[in-house]
């Protein structure tokens, strides 16, 4: 399981670099690829309001967005949880997981506001792109839900949670998280022929956003302790 969701993820960050290639150099790839501008994602629904964070939260959590592609991003929008998770791997994992099927959730809203207007304004609009794609962003959002459930169910078993079942809740994550990226490429690429308009290219930012908040995700799940 864990090489079968190695291989998918590499495939995928292949697929997001290569999307976004206009827009990012290589040079800055390699170290932290920067983020496309969008307005920030809903709070996640396990946050209170808004803390800030002690100094051993913030150094916590800059160690485990080292060890993710987006690292920059990962710390930005996590640091104002900071009094969700603490120093709990498990509690900053369900955390960025719930932000991201948050950050899903609004841009399934905004695909099916473009829909619901007629198109991107071509003539013979892609409408059944955008129908696919707000099926797919969907999906995606509950797929991350899922996973969000799933650590959830870790993190309120604490200490009694067996081996067993953190590796099987781990691995679920995981393969959802996989799939929920997946959702996000398959969006992005059918969006990118008609990315000339703005709401094409207001679209295909939100989605890579919404695939770098997922494979964020994914990196602090694969990071829990087993």
């Amino acid at each position: 399981m864990a090489s079968r969701t190695r291989t998918t993820t590499s495939l995928l960050i292949f697929v997001l670099t290569t999307t976004v290639a206009a827009s990012t150099s290589s040079a800055n790839a390699a170290a932290s690829p920067p983020s496309p501008k969008a307005p920030p994602p809903p709070p996640p629904p396990t946050a209170p309001p808004r803390c800030m964070a002690p100094q051993s939260v913030a150094a916590f959590l800059r160690t485990r967005c080292a060890t993710t592609l987006y690292r920059v991003t990962c710390y930005n929008t996590l640091i104002p949880y900071g009094c969700v998770f603490h120093t709990n791997p498990v509690r900053l994992a369900r955390a960025a997981v719930d932000l991201n099927a948050a950050q899903l959730r609004a841009l399934s809203t905004r695909v099916k506001e473009v829909v619901a207007r007629g198109g991107m304004g071509q003539p013979g609009g892609p409408a059944y792109v955008l129908r696919d794609c707000a099926g797919t962003v969907s999906s995606a959002a509950g797929l991350a839900r899922k996973s969000g459930d799933e650590i959830g169910k870790l993190d309120a078993a604490g200490s009694n949670a067996t081996v067993t079942q953190v590796r099987w809740a781990i691995s679920n994550a995981q393969t959802w998280l996989s799939a929920a990226m997946a959702n996000e490429a398959t969006c992005t690429e059918e969006l990118a022929p008609w990315g000339g308009g703005a709401a094409a290219k207001e679209l295909v930012a939100g989605t890579v956003i919404a695939m770098q908040s997922t494979s964020v995700a994914l990196a602090l799940v694969n990071g829990m302790p087993r």
